[in-house]
């Protein structure tokens, strides 16, 4: 597996070696081992989600709360996906960047996704389908929303027409907004 640290710290990107032949394909999506060499911490799936979209449908840009905080292990597992994460670690030293990452279910590539980092994405197909690996079960009221058209962020989304959103996406704070509320994450807590 091809393991790459992205331009927010602690965000990777891992892309499988597919073993191929005349029936198709096998690869390694996840391996605990992988991952915890990779990101110098420990991660232990809690939970499984499964998120299933339409063309054009705008998810994010989500986090959750310190304490309890989660990290992610998303892909897709059908369909693409115009993936994103970004830092949103009060005091990092990439604070408000993001990164980029075309997810499709042929290819298996993952993002690895730490604490006090948001994640959206862009569902490029229909009924696309991506699996969220978590590191803590649901905890209602600690999810944390970043509008995911906010200009300070300026993602590059790449929609050609408005996208479906939800009402609570829509109307989510900006990151200096959500700053200054106190709802982020401190980054020497998270490192």
């Amino acid at each position: 597996m091809d393991i790459v640290e992205t331009r927010v710290p602690g965000a990777f990107v891992f892309d499988p070696q597919p073993i191929r032949d005349e029936r198709g394909a096998f690869f390694e999506g996840f391996r605990c081992d992988q991952v915890e060499a990779a990101t110098g911490r420990p991660f232990r799936p809690e939970q499984i989600n499964y998120s299933v979209s339409r063309w054009n449908t705008l998810r994010g840009i989500h986090g959750v709360a310190v304490p309890p905080g989660q990290v992610k292990y998303v892909t897709c597992v059908r369909g693409a996906l115009r993936d994103i994460v970004v830092d949103l670690r009060a005091g990092s030293p990439t604070f408000g960047e993001h990164h980029v990452t075309l997810l499709d279910a042929g290819s298996g590539t993952c993002v690895y996704v730490p604490e006090g980092v948001g994640h959206g994405f862009l569902s490029l197909t229909e009924d696309a389908c991506i699996c969220y690996v978590v590191s803590t079960r649901y905890v209602p009221g600690t999810q944390i929303d970043i509008n995911p058209l906010d200009a300070d962020l300026a993602l590059p989304w790449g929609f050609s027409e408005p996208p479906l959103m939800s009402e609570k996406d829509a109307k989510a704070p900006g990151l200096h907004e959500a700053l200054a509320a106190g709802l982020l994450a401190d980054w020497h807590d998270v490192r």
